[in-house]
């Protein structure tokens, strides 16, 4: 099974701490040689960024910063566990290496032409 976890923290627009980026940087490699780490990205200041947003046929967009927002994307990174408990398991550890926030994890839809996608909305 694959994995989504999206990273949300705080902004402070601080830059990690060297002992910060080397513990992240032996668990990416860790996760990647054991192969449950198939992806990770972090992401650069909400500053740099954009929302965009489409209601009633409109398109809005609004520049970063996002000051408005507690949390913001920090990350993600795409993980193949063999069970939900299992990806939970690797976010815990990915945390106790990060710090102070939140993932949102979501298995990510795996099926061919012949398999239809779960519905989790009321009929």
């Amino acid at each position: 099974m694959k994995f989504v976890s999206i990273y949300k923290t705080a902004e402070t627009g601080a830059r990690p701490a060297p002992e910060e980026m080397a513990r992240m940087g032996k668990l990416v490699e860790d996760g990647t040689k054991a192969g449950f780490l198939l992806a990770v990205e972090g992401c650069m200041p909400s500053a740099n960024g954009a929302r965009v947003r489409l209601s009633n046929d409109k398109v809005s967009v609004t520049d970063g910063p996002f000051i408005e927002s507690k949390e913001v994307i920090g990350g993600l990174a795409i993980l193949q566990a063999d069970s939900k408990a299992a990806a939970i398991e690797l976010v815990r550890q990915f945390l106790n290496a990060a710090g102070d926030g939140e993932c949102e994890l979501r298995q990510l839809f795996e099926g061919g032409p012949d398999v239809q996608a779960p519905c989790t909305a009321n009929a």
